[in-house]
């Protein structure tokens, strides 16, 4: 805690000119709420980072691990459009960015679930 992690990634994205949109995790979040913000991100190419994102529940994590890989596959084939969940079609802005910061050990925080791991790189 307090080691500069978010201001880190807001003060990368300031440097690059993306808009970067900070997040305060809670344990209350769901994965509508969360695919919805994934979509705004999308279509505005924006950059957001969830901060204490071990606080949401690890039923809900699981469901946003598919979501950032469809994301991410996108991303990958240059999609210009893509579907999340059987929704509408989302636009794709190939500046989205998704940036997690944790404390673990903390209490009332979750062990992210090994496939949500593996979409993102460690930074320490």
């Amino acid at each position: 805690a307090g080691t500069g992690k978010t201001e880190t990634v807001k003060d990368l994205a300031k440097a690059m000119a993306i808009l970067c949109i900070v997040f305060n995790c809670q344990q209350g979040i769901n994965y509508l709420f969360m695919a919805s913000f994934f979509t705004g991100l999308c279509e505005c190419g924006a950059w957001g980072c969830f901060d204490e994102f071990n606080r949401i529940a690890p039923e809900v994590l699981s469901v946003v691990s598919s979501q950032i890989k469809t994301i991410q596959t996108a991303l990958s084939a240059q999609a210009r459009s893509f579907r999340m969940e059987s929704s509408r079609e989302v636009k794709l802005d190939p500046k989205i960015g998704i940036f997690v910061t944790m404390n673990p050990g903390y209490a009332g925080r979750s062990e992210l679930p090994d496939n949500l791991k593996e979409l993102f790189r460690p930074g320490v």
